[in-house]
């Protein structure tokens, strides 16, 4: 059995700030997950058939049976290994406040990072 891995992009400061966080508080308490930057093109962006370039848009997360979770799926399997999130990943799934989260994640919150990503490379480029 393979462990959950969540794709990352680490050339974006909030992202990884995010999973900075995530990394300490599971080297903290022992919980065995494993953290890929999409910039190293690692082994399980490459199983997971994703380019970079989509993998930025949302989060992404393997399961350790092989799924590939998207968006605010990700983030509940990510905080279901967590302690101290695995409250919030419940009140997340609560069918109502589940596609609000999905929405404004879908429509706003990952859309928006992914333009501030595109317009940072960018910037550095020029």
């Amino acid at each position: 059995m393979t462990k959950v891995t969540v794709l990352y992009n680490d050339k974006c400061p909030v992202c990884s700030f995010e999973i900075e966080h995530y990394r300490s508080l599971c080297s903290r308490r022992g919980i065995d997950l494993e953290f890929e930057k999409i910039s190293a093109e690692g082994p399980v962006l490459t199983a997971s058939r994703l380019t970079a370039e989509d993998a930025k848009k949302r989060l992404h997360l393997v399961t350790s049976d092989g799924r590939l979770l998207v968006g605010v799926e990700a983030f509940l399997a990510l905080w279901a290994e967590m302690p101290g999130y695995r409250v919030l990943g419940r009140v997340v799934s609560i069918p109502g406040i589940h596609h609000i989260a999905s929405l404004l994640y879908d429509r706003a919150v990952a859309p928006t990072l992914f333009w501030l990503d595109r317009r940072r490379e960018r910037q550095q480029r020029d």
